[in-house]
Formats: structure tokens, C-alpha cells, sequence
């Protein structure tokens, strides 16, 4: 059985892994764009994932494609695929990343609100789960094998995981990047009492990164 892993989750120096006011025109939040942009949109990973050439090469470019790999399954919160709140007003809404998304497994998105699956490009299939995390859990157990399970977020949704102990790692992209206000992802988690310590830590120009794990 592959682990359960949240892997680059960027979070402000502050702490805070969204910023507020999230919309169509701001997919992290009102200024929280800054989060990914500061570290990982030049990287010759991610240019390649949407589609473009070139790109820069180093630590960040090795940690962004490490963290694609080996996965079996995908599982998101609901503001992690769309801005839309409530109920579907339609099935026009496919997620941020055109008819292709990166995610090239079964995707199992929380949410309060039934709607049929979505049969993508690329062998993505996004499912929308409304009986919560642990049923996610079991569904993307029996299909990714002895992949990895990622937990892509949101920041409520990573929050879910660790307080159930249910993540085995933790990877936090940590840029020099002030918020001020947002999602926190720390704020009343004790993360030693729950078993948590950091495994790892390195740094680039641009971001450290730091792992954590859960002690068995």
C-alpha cells in the first residue's frame, strides 16, 4: 500500500496556505497567487504540465516533478476544484485546468452537493463524494494500489486529514510570502501530540521546504 501525502502545499511565512475572497479571477484567494507564483510557475515541471517549454531547472523544478509521481489516486476539497458554492447550478464546471488536467488518475473532489462523474482527458476521471473524507479515503485505497494517495487540499481539507492522523507525509513549500490574513493551516493543531515531526528540510533562492511525517 502506497502513502497517504499532501506534497509542495505552499503556505505564507504566516502561515496561511489561501488567502481570502476566493473567485474565478483569483483561484487562492485575493492576492494569493503570489503563494505558487513565487517558486514554482517557472519550473521546467509545471510549464510542462500546462502544456509549455523551457522553464528553469533546480531544487524546486526536481521537488514539483518528484511530487507528481508514484500516484495512484487524487482527493480535493471542493474549493480546491472550483470557486462555486452550494448546489451545481449545472455541469458546465470542470476544474481549473481545461479538458486535460494533470491529475491522470481518479479524482475524488468532497462535497456537500451529488453530481455525475466527469470523464476527462489523459485518464482523469473526477468523482464527487458527499459521505465524507473516510469514504474518499476507502475509494481512492481500492483503486490506486500500491500508489500513492495525494491529498491536494484545500487548506480545510488537509486540516481534516491531519487531525484525523490519517496523512503519512506532509511536504510544505514555505516562500518568503507575507498574507496577512487567510486560511490558516496551523492554527489549533498541535502537530507533535498528534505525531507529527519534521523528517526533512532544504532550501532554494526562492522557498524551503519542509517534510513532515507521522510516527507509527
Amino acid at each position: 500500500m502506497g502513502k497517504v501525502r499532501t506534497s509542495v502545499f505552499t503556505v505564507s511565512i504566516d502561515g496561511f496556505g489561501a488567502a481570502l475572497r476566493q473567485s474565478l479571477e483569483h483561484p487562492f484567494g485575493e492576492g494569493g497567487l503570489a503563494l505558487p507564483a513565487s517558486w514554482l510557475f517557472e519550473t521546467r515541471a509545471f510549464r510542462a504540465m500546462i502544456g509549455q517549454d523551457g522553464g528553469t531547472t533546480g531544487l524546486d523544478d526536481e521537488i514539483a516533478r518528484k511530487s507528481m509521481e508514484g500516484i495512484g489516486a487524487w482527493i480535493l476539497g471542493r474549493n480546491m476544484f472550483g470557486p462555486i458554492r452550494g448546489p451545481w447550478p449545472d455541469d458546465s464546471w470542470k476544474g481549473w485546468w481545461g479538458d486535460n488536467p494533470p491529475y491522470h488518475t481518479p479524482v475524488y473532489v468532497l462535497t456537500h452537493h451529488a453530481r455525475p462523474d466527469i470523464e476527462m482527458e489523459g485518464g482523469t476521471t473526477v468523482h464527487f463524494v458527499t459521505d465524507g473524507m473516510l469514504a474518499a479515503l476507502e475509494r481512492a485505497r481500492a483503486v490506486a494500489g500500491d500508489k500513492d494517495i495525494r491529498v491536494g487540499g484545500g487548506v480545510s481539507v488537509v486540516r481534516q486529514f491531519l487531525q484525523a492522523r490519517l496523512l503519512d507525509e506532509l511536504q510544505l513549500v514555505l516562500p518568503p510570502v507575507v498574507l496577512g490574513a487567510g486560511e490558516s493551516l496551523f492554527a489549533g493543531l498541535d502537530l507533535p501530540a498528534l505525531g507529527y515531526a519534521v523528517v526533512s528540510h532544504v532550501a532554494s533562492p526562492y522557498a524551503t521546504h519542509v517534510t513532515f511525517a507521522r510516527k507509527s
